[in-house]
């Protein structure tokens, strides 16, 4: 991902350059167009914008909104911890985009700090919806993807699972990540990372406030 001055506009974009000998296989490339697909559908604050698809023989350009705050999660690093009320803030931008993912029957399925961006006032915009999914209403998911920290206890047991109920425990856990500065389920050993999830097994620093206690309890 390379930052640009678009001709036109000059404003600043972000062009993302995928290499056609790269995205070779079928699975790859059914990833990559459901991305555009969905990008080009999805037009809101709290959400990356895909301008523009340049396709070539040797690659597939993506111009792109430009995020100049880079992702939470090094925003996370550099502060250890982001105060709740910046905190707060941030949960009411990823919320408002998922709240429209959902209303555009799409669950977005991986959503961290690595994959929310922010620009130059802060803003976040979810990105990467490589792993996102259209459903109908009423229907259940029973693909298990996304990051093993972040999957709720119906993928983890390999139950099929309420799609928008997936995105709502990934946001749990990304506030406890923010104003806790480390994620609240952590383990080395994939098996007893997901009996942990399973347990709901996690503590709570005494850092915290009760209002927000009993909002990630209720995400998650």
């Amino acid at each position: 991902m390379s930052c640009i001055r678009h001709c036109f506009t000059a404003e600043q974009v972000a062009l993302k350059v995928l290499q056609s000998d790269l995205i070779k296989e079928a699975e790859d490339r059914a990833r990559v167009e459901r991305e555009i697909q969905l990008l080009k559908l999805l037009r809101h604050p709290h959400v990356v914008q895909l301008f523009e698809v340049i396709e070539t023989a040797g690659a597939l350009y993506l111009i792109m909104e430009y995020a100049s705050g880079g992702d939470l999660f090094h925003y996370i690093v550099e502060n250890q911890r982001v105060p709740e009320p910046q905190a707060c803030r941030f949960f009411h931008h990823i919320m408002a985009g998922v709240e429209h993912l959902h209303a555009m029957n799409i669950a977005h399925r991986d959503l961290k700090p690595e994959n929310l961006l922010l620009d130059e006032q802060n803003c976040v915009k979810i990105a990467d919806f490589g792993l996102s999914k259209r459903f109908d209403d009423n229907q259940l998911l029973s693909t298990a993807c996304g990051s093993p920290c972040y999957a709720p206890p119906e993928m983890v047991s390999r139950q099929s699972y309420v799609p928008q109920m997936c995105d709502l425990w990934n946001c749990g856990v990304i506030l406890f990540a923010m104003v806790c500065g480390v994620l609240p389920f952590e383990d080395s050993n994939l098996q007893v990372l997901y009996e942990k999830i399973l347990a709901a097994s996690y503590t709570s620093p005494s850092c915290i406030t009760d209002s927000v206690k009993e909002l990630i309890q209720c995400r998650s």
